[in-house]
């Protein structure tokens, strides 16, 4: 009894400062979007916006499923191979004119199954999960070349493809799909007992254990999660290129931990939130969106990212002590 009343009470701390973050996620956003405004007044446009809503999505589901995992003390490196090797599967089979339903739900059921992988090399392996997915990273990384033989995978027809550029009342089709991933992740965390368990984890593994938490079975469905929606990425990613390319999703890894960072996920785990990570993930899409505009070299933008998160990570852990 008593372990659970301190693991409530560190909850409630963390979900207290977590709050506070959010709350000022939302002024940074719009305090960045005026300050681009006022540099490239193109960018308030309707069709930029519409660029802007695409471009979030596949990184935004990416770090949603990413910050389920930090929130359990873990990481996932491997979800930018996840990507590479869900755009690869699901070029080959919208090509063979395969319903595109059916390919997206083979596509994700695929990542479950690596998620499921690295969740077992984690809870019954017992190897430190950076070690799991910085092997698997490769491993699955290593597969999508074999499988694409290095060539990016044409063919997809134009009427699947056209999919992703499409839009319903006027909102982008692949943000309506971040905003169903979105409330999918809100409702598991925050009303459910695998959210609950997944806070509990990442507070205290041994005080879980002590209070009656399945971490196995939780530390399965976090890896599978974040497996899950990173084909799911994948998949869209091809819709939105109408290819499956071999080395989609270099450095999502990166994008991914910055986005859920900056949304307020703690790298020491019990902490983190959808929403707050989909606002990070804005964050970062719209300095890389107004970089296009202004002409900025990508190359200073991804310098930009890194030092975005070092600096990020920094204040957390000066939160922590």
């Amino acid at each position: 009894m008593a372990i659970n009343i301190i693991t409530s009470l560190k909850q409630k701390v963390k979900k207290s400062k977590l709050t506070k973050q959010l709350l000022s996620l939302p002024l940074i956003v719009i305090f960045l979007w005026l300050i681009v405004f006022f540099l490239e007044p193109r960018f308030f446009s309707s069709e930029n916006f519409s660029n802007l809503g695409r471009q979030m999505t596949i990184i935004s589901i990416v770090a949603i499923g990413q910050t389920v995992v930090i929130i359990t003390k873990g990481i996932d490196l491997s979800v930018g191979s996840v990507v590479g090797l869900a755009s690869v599967l699901s070029a080959l089979m919208f090509a063979s004119n395969m319903n595109p339903i059916i390919v997206i739900a083979l596509t994700v059921f695929t990542g479950i199954l690596i998620g499921l992988f690295n969740g077992m090399l984690v809870y019954n392996a017992q190897i430190t999960p950076f070690i799991v997915t910085l092997g698997t990273m490769t491993i699955f990384r290593g597969v999508t070349l074999v499988v694409s033989k290095g060539q990016i995978v044409s063919g997809v027809p134009r009427e699947v493809s056209s999919i992703a550029e499409g839009s319903f009342l006027g909102i982008p089709n692949l943000f309506i799909v971040l905003l169903a991933v979105s409330l999918i992740g809100v409702i598991m965390l925050n009303y459910t007992v695998f959210g609950r368990n997944a806070f509990s984890i990442g507070s205290s593994q041994e005080s879980a254990l002590l209070s009656g938490v399945n971490v196995r079975d939780t530390t399965y469905g976090a890896y599978m999660f974040s497996g899950a929606t990173s084909s799911l990425a994948g998949a869209l990613l091809t819709l939105r290129l109408a290819s499956g390319v071999p080395t989609a999703g270099t450095a999502y890894e990166l994008d991914a931990i910055a986005a859920s960072v900056i949304g307020g996920a703690s790298l020491f785990g019990a902490q983190g939130s959808i929403i707050g990570t989909v606002l990070g993930s804005t964050i970062m899409t719209t300095l890389k969106n107004a970089g296009n505009l202004l002409g900025i070299q990508p190359f200073w933008l991804q310098i930009a990212t890194g030092l975005l998160l070092i600096i990020v990570v920094f204040f957390d852990q000066i939160r922590k002590r």
